[in-house]
């Protein structure tokens, strides 16, 4: 998606924005990121305020609006929404400024622990019965072995795509772009979160390792976690034949490697 700057944006949108905010006196367009048509920090008389915005019309508005409605929904761990504008063919939405950096997930890292608290967080969050998410069986049940999309299912409020750049650490880690929330089992954020510990260089042991800390890694069943592991394998296979980024193929590389090493592991049902 083409990133514009702030005062790109019609004069309608922008004065919506400083009917919220106040004036702005200043705005710096953040780096990185490429799912927002508009991603600014701006200096306002309200204070500072991170606004990412995209055209109403485009394919991935329904996700930023998904966005929006699951922030009041969200821990501590995340940033506070401040406010949902629709104006001048836009979609904006005006989040809390998050001091601090990318998380680091190399080994040894000492953000790793801030990581592993923050999602800790998140495993103790329900999805309220009336938020209209995606159900973790309907959206992998395309890529899961025949008859285990089932397993996935559950109430807890997924990330599903824990990604270094959608955590922001300072003196904790913030879990930021709800694009995909999903309700589904617990154990589901830490299995992905384990290919983004391969991505930044851990072992597979290390890696299941590290999602051990999570409870729900710990007690999930064998037979839950490698049917998830070929969906998610599955999946990542099908983005990287769409795409012919390297990073993509990477990640389907770790996610094979993933479904191998859980089919490998005891207590793995046979013929998975």
């Amino acid at each position: 998606m083409i990133r514009r700057h702030f005062h790109d944006l019609p004069l309608e949108a922008r004065q919506a924005i400083a009917d919220k905010a106040g004036p702005v006196h200043a705005a710096r367009t953040a780096d990185g990121g490429l799912n927002s048509g508009i991603a600014a920090f701006l200096d306002t008389d309200q204070g500072p305020v991170f606004v990412k915005g995209i055209p109403t019309g485009h394919s991935q508005a329904p996700a930023q609006r998904r966005e929006a409605a699951i922030n009041p929904h969200l821990p501590r761990a995340c940033p506070r929404l401040y406010w949902h504008i629709e104006t001048a063919g836009w979609d904006l939405l005006g989040y809390e400024v998050l001091p601090g950096r990318h998380a680091d997930y190399s080994t040894c890292s000492p953000d790793l622990s801030l990581v592993a608290g923050a999602l800790a967080e998140l495993q103790n969050t329900t999805v309220p019965p009336d938020l209209l998410i995606k159900a973790a069986e309907q959206r992998w049940a395309a890529y899961a072995p025949p008859g285990t999309a089932a397993l996935f299912a559950g109430d807890t409020l997924l990330h599903t795509d824990l990604a270094p750049h959608n955590v922001i650490v300072d003196d904790r880690a913030h879990i930021i772009d709800w694009a995909w929330p999903t309700r589904g089992a617990a154990w589901i954020d830490p299995a992905i979160l384990i290919l983004r510990l391969l991505e930044a260089g851990h072992t597979l042991v290390e890696a299941d390792a590290f999602a051990n800390r999570f409870a729900s890694w710990r007690t999930a069943p064998a037979e839950a976690k490698e049917a998830f592991a070929a969906a998610n394998a599955a999946t990542w296979r099908e983005i990287a034949r769409a795409d012919a980024a390297p990073w993509k193929a990477v990640m389907a590389a770790h996610a094979v490697a993933l479904h191998a090493h859980l089919q490998a592991a005891p207590g793995t049902f046979p013929g998975r």
